[in-house]
């Protein structure tokens, strides 16, 4: 069985499509279909369902993929331990965490941490979804919640705290508020309908203006937090955003300090098969440094 094909069918597999398989590949459609019909010719049997919505495993196919994700995911375990068999630590360290604490916290310390390690090469993965590290999507993984996946090594790394914020400028034309009650006369930031319910209270600020006022309407919703960060920073108004992205921050400040909103536990987290690699000991060494010498 020829294994880039099998590679190209684990992708496609796993995308749905050849379209997506292809932007992730870095091949063109066409390319992806032309390796899926060799595939399935050499093999004699069909291996997906094409529909106009998608494609869809066969009987055979499914059997097929099961197998495929199991040998891919050992093979590239095993390249992982050859990389950290050197005495140095090196190769590529590829990380996944959210997009707010990628972007404001994780990626402002990266320099530091490549210079103590030149010889480990760093690639940073925003998503706030859920990647694959049994699969090697990604090598370590910085969640905001507890991980579901099973087979994983997890550190409790910090402990977020959540407030309400605004921009100086939204307050000098709008007024401060000085209590719960004064939030249904100013213009509210929250996430829309589809929040991150992994997220303990992801929308903890709806729930408080809601109870207050039944006809609460936020000014603005968003689906990721970063925009919400982006939005309030621009002065349109007041939101719930975690500590660790507003500090130091002059553009932002908090308010109504005696409100506190819901904390979670943040986890490092990397799969059992890494529990000797050097990238990663030094890694999540440097990450327990860097909380520790930061105020949350």
């Amino acid at each position: 069985m020829d294994w880039d094909k099998l590679r190209i069918f684990h992708a496609v597999a796993s995308a749905g499509s050849f379209t997506h398989a292809g932007d992730q590949l870095g091949l063109s459609q066409s390319a992806i279909s032309r390796q899926i019909r060799a595939l399935e010719d050499s093999l004699n049997v069909p291996l997906f369902h094409r529909h106009a919505r998608g494609l869809v495993l066969t009987e055979q196919g499914e059997l097929l993929f099961t197998t495929a994700h199991d040998v891919l995911g050992r093979l590239a375990m095993t390249e992982a331990r050859l990389s950290d068999s050197k005495e140095r630590p090196s190769g590529q360290l590829k990380i996944t965490t959210t997009m707010t604490f990628g972007s404001v916290w994780i990626a402002p310390r990266l320099a530091e941490f490549c210079n103590l390690y030149p010889d480990v090469t760093v690639q940073l993965m925003l998503e706030d979804r859920e990647l694959d590290l049994s699969m090697r999507e990604a090598d370590v993984a910085i969640r905001m919640w507890k991980p579901t996946q099973p087979d994983l090594i997890q550190r409790k790394l910090l402990t977020v705290h959540n407030h309400l914020y605004a921009a100086p400028e939204y307050l000098r034309k709008r007024g401060t508020p000085q209590s719960i009650e004064d939030l249904h006369q100013h213009r509210l930031v929250v996430y829309n309908d589809d929040a991150p319910s992994n997220i303990v209270g992801s929308n903890w600020l709806v729930e408080l203006a809601s109870a207050r006022r039944r006809d609460f309407a936020p000014i603005l919703k968003v689906n990721n937090l970063f925009a919400i960060m982006q939005a309030v920073e621009s002065g349109l108004g007041i939101a719930s955003l975690p500590d660790y992205a507003v500090q130091g921050n002059s553009r932002i400040v908090r308010i109504l300090p005696e409100v506190d909103g819901p904390a979670y536990e943040t986890y490092f987290v990397y799969p059992e098969e890494l529990r000797h690699s050097k990238r990663i000991a030094v890694f999540r060494d440097f990450m327990v440094r860097k909380v520790g010498e930061w105020r949350f």
